[in-house]
C-alpha cells in the first residue's frame, strides 16, 4: 500500500543479536588543560625550593629557634600583646558603633564631629599617635574634672595613670575605632531598607530596632571586614615597642640586643607567633560568619573538618570507578 504524498515513513533499525553490539560503554575524557599542569609544576617546584631553604640554609639556625620559641621572656611579652590587642579590639569596636551611629545620625553637630575624627585618626600614622600619647604629660601636667569653662572638682596627674599599657591601649583603640566606625557605618548600611520599614511600622522603639533587627543583620557583613581589622591590629600591636612596652616584638628586639647571633632564629619566633594568632582569629571569623549565615544562604558552608571528608569520600570513589572500568 503506498503511502500518501508529503508522509514520510520511519523504518526501525534492525536489532542486533548481542546487546553489547547496541550499547557499547565510551569513557568520558576530561578537557585537557596543558596551562594548569605547567602553573602547577612551576608552583611546586618555587615551594619545594622555598622548604629546601628553610631546611637547609644554616644561617636561620633552627636549634636556636626552637630555644626561644617558649623561653619565658617571649611568653611574657606574648601575654602582653594579647592584652594589648584584646583591650584594644573591644574599646575600639565600642567606639567605632558610636561614632557609626554618629555618622549616621540625624544631627548635623554629631554627624560633622564622627566625620571629622574618621578622618583625622585614618590620616595620623599610627606610630604617631602614640609617641604623641606617650608625651601627653609634657603638654598637660594635670588632668581636672569639674564644670567646662569653669570650676573644677578634682584633679589628677597625669603621669602616674599613663603607663605604657594605658598609652598603648588608648592610642590603639583611638586608631582602631577610627577604622571600625567605617566598617560598621557599611554593613549597617547594607541591610535592606524594608527591615528599617518593617521595624518602623510595628511601633518598635529606635534602639530596640538596632540592638534586635538591624544589627543582627549587619554583622553578617560587619564580621569578615572587621576580623580583617583585628588581624591588622594584632601586627600593629608591635609598635608599642617604641612607647617602652616589651609586647612579643619588643621582648624579640630586647633579646636580640642582648644576643646578637640570634637576631634570625628571634624574628622567626616573633613571625610564627604572629602566625599562629591570625591563623586562630581566622578560625574564630569561619565560625561566626557560618553562624551568622543561618537564614541567608539555603545551606550552611561546610567546615574544613567536612570539606576534607567530602575529598577523602570523593577519591575513593573515582578509584573505585577508575578500577571497575
Amino acid at each position: 500500500m503506498s503511502e500518501p504524498p508529503g508522509v514520510v515513513t520511519l523504518a526501525a533499525a534492525p536489532a542486533s543479536d548481542t546487546p553489547s553490539e547496541q550499547f557499547t560503554p565510551q569513557r568520558v575524557l576530561p578537557l585537557r588543560r596543558p596551562g594548569r599542569w605547567i602553573a602547577t609544576a612551576v608552583a611546586l617546584v618555587l615551594i619545594a625550593q622555598f622548604v629546601h631553604g628553610l631546611v637547609s640554609n644554616p644561617f636561620y639556625q633552627w636549634d636556636r629557634f626552637g630555644y626561644w620559641f617558649l623561653r619565658p621572656a617571649i611568653l611574657d611579652g606574648l601575654l602582653i600583646t594579647l592584652e594589648v590587642a584584646a583591650y584594644s579590639a573591644v574599646l575600639g569596636l565600642l567606639g567605632g558603633i558610636l561614632l557609626a551611629l554618629a555618622r549616621l545620625s540625624k544631627s548635623p553637630v554629631l554627624r560633622a564631629a564622627g566625620w571629622t575624627y574618621v578622618w583625622a585618626l585614618r590620616s595620623i600614622p599610627l606610630i604617631v599617635v602614640l609617641l604623641f600619647l606617650y608625651n601627653f604629660s609634657a603638654l598637660y601636667k594635670t588632668l581636672s574634672v569639674g564644670v567646662p569653662f569653669g570650676p573644677a572638682f578634682f584633679s589628677f596627674d597625669e603621669s602616674r595613670l599613663a603607663t605604657d599599657m594605658v598609652v598603648a591601649v588608648i592610642g590603639l583603640s583611638l586608631n582602631e575605632a577610627a577604622y571600625a566606625a567605617e566598617v560598621v557605618r557599611g554593613g549597617i548600611l547594607s541591610v535592606d531598607q524594608g527591615q528599617h520599614e518593617a521595624a518602623a511600622a510595628l511601633g518598635l522603639p529606635k534602639g530596640y530596632q538596632f540592638r534586635k533587627i538591624v544589627f543582627p543583620q549587619a554583622l553578617r557583613s560587619i564580621t569578615p571586614n572587621y576580623v580583617n581589622q583585628l588581624i591588622g591590629l594584632i601586627k600593629s600591636t608591635s609598635l608599642v615597642f617604641y612607647v617602652s612596652l616589651l609586647d612579643l616584638f619588643g621582648s624579640a628586639q630586647s633579646m636580640g640586643s642582648t644576643y646578637p647571633g640570634d637576631i634570625v632564629p628571634l624574628l622567626l619566633v616573633v613571625t610564627v607567633w604572629y602566625l599562629i594568632l591570625t591563623s586562630l582569629v581566622s578560625v574564630v571569623q569561619f565560625y561566626v560568619e557560618r553562624y551568622y549565615a543561618r537564614g541567608a544562604t539555603r545551606s550552611l558552608p561546610p567546615t574544613p573538618l567536612g570539606r576534607l571528608r567530602t575529598g577523602l569520600r570523593d577519591l575513593r570513589d573515582r578509584a573505585r570507578r577508575e578500577t571497575a572500568v
